[in-house]
């Protein structure tokens, strides 16, 4: 079922997104506990990313994918002394904890604790992000996929995945201020998702809950870099491997621009067959119209004209990020 709702884009939050500072509130954005000796070698084996090579101040985003190795959840996983610190995407904490905990065998020295109510976290977003962090006197790791701790503050530095931008966890007492500490050093607070969602799509960032769902796998969306291909076996690692290994990745991301808004959820047409879908679509105010679809090849090639419901729509190609 397609749907196609055109929203109005706040213009000071979409050019704080593009070339400034937006922070962006993340309350049903959970954070899990991962405890006990064993539990790096419990991710290892159930999901993509090389999780034992995880070292204390590392990051790493993995997914776990389903026996035919379609997505799961996806989620980051923070590397510390004493357990993982586990980032959920939005609204699947909970889900996340009971497939974990269902995951645990008798042998395993795995605990698994919902640390949601009382951690909080936030994600500061755009070119500005890490000046305004340094005005705002917080840590800023020098590094992607990195992260510092310091006075209880956690922030994260993410480039490859999302809105590049950081991630930062602190205890949900010390949310307001931490808000405002942002927003004083000059950030600008997002009043909803429709700024986000204009430019995430616009920078083919693909997300949970629109291209990162069971309908497809990790290759299929731009994740391979997700995907570690010289660790052990995890559930779907045989199919992901035969897709890598014979080039049997037949459909991909893609970023499609149209003089009208495409409405999400639509098939898109080549010669009248449908050879994908669109994932996610908005008006940006800097380029108009903007979507993200899933297609097959060789219709997903650049500068390939498709139809969505009777709307002409050019295929643009997505840079996938490197590991």
């Amino acid at each position: 079922m397609s749907d196609l709702t055109v929203v109005s884009v706040d213009e000071k939050e979409y050019q704080a997104l593009a070339s400034g500072a937006a922070l962006q509130l993340r309350p049903q954005f959970g954070v899990l506990l991962l405890g006990e000796r064993d539990r790096a070698d419990f991710l290892q084996r159930m999901t993509t990313n090389d999780i034992a090579r995880l070292q204390p101040g590392g990051a790493a985003l993995t997914i776990l994918t389903s026996p035919v190795a379609r997505i799961d959840a996806v989620f980051c996983v923070l590397g510390r002394q004493d357990d993982l610190m586990l980032l959920s995407s939005d609204g699947q904490a909970d889900s996340l904890r009971q497939h974990l905990q269902s995951q645990i065998f008798f042998m395993d020295k795995v605990t698994v604790t919902d640390e949601s109510a009382n951690l909080g976290r936030l994600r500061l977003l755009g070119p500005a992000a890490g000046e305004l962090l340094q005005a705002a006197g917080l840590p800023q790791p020098a590094a992607d996929d990195h992260f510092l701790e310091e006075d209880s503050v956690i922030v994260l530095r993410q480039e490859r995945y999302d809105i590049p931008g950081y991630e930062i966890i602190n205890s949900v007492d010390k949310m307001d201020a931490l808000q405002e500490r942002l927003t004083d050093a000059g950030a600008v607070l997002l009043a909803g998702a429709d700024s986000y969602e204009a430019r995430r799509i616009e920078l083919g960032r693909p997300r949970p809950g629109k291209e990162l769902t069971d309908a497809f796998s990790p290759l299929e969306t731009g994740m391979a870099w997700v995907c570690a291909e010289d660790k052990g076996c995890y559930t779907g690692q045989e199919i992901i491997a035969r897709q890598l290994t014979y080039d049997k990745v037949t459909r991909t991301l893609v970023r499609l621009r149209s003089e009208l808004p495409l409405p999400e959820g639509a098939a898109a047409r080549f010669d009248g067959r449908a050879v994908g879908t669109v994932t996610s679509s908005a008006v940006s105010p800097s380029t108009g119209p903007v979507a993200l679809a899933v297609l097959k090849r060789p219709h997903n090639a650049e500068g390939v004209e498709v139809t969505v419901e009777g709307i002409a729509a050019y295929v643009e190609q997505i840079s996938v990020p490197s590991i």
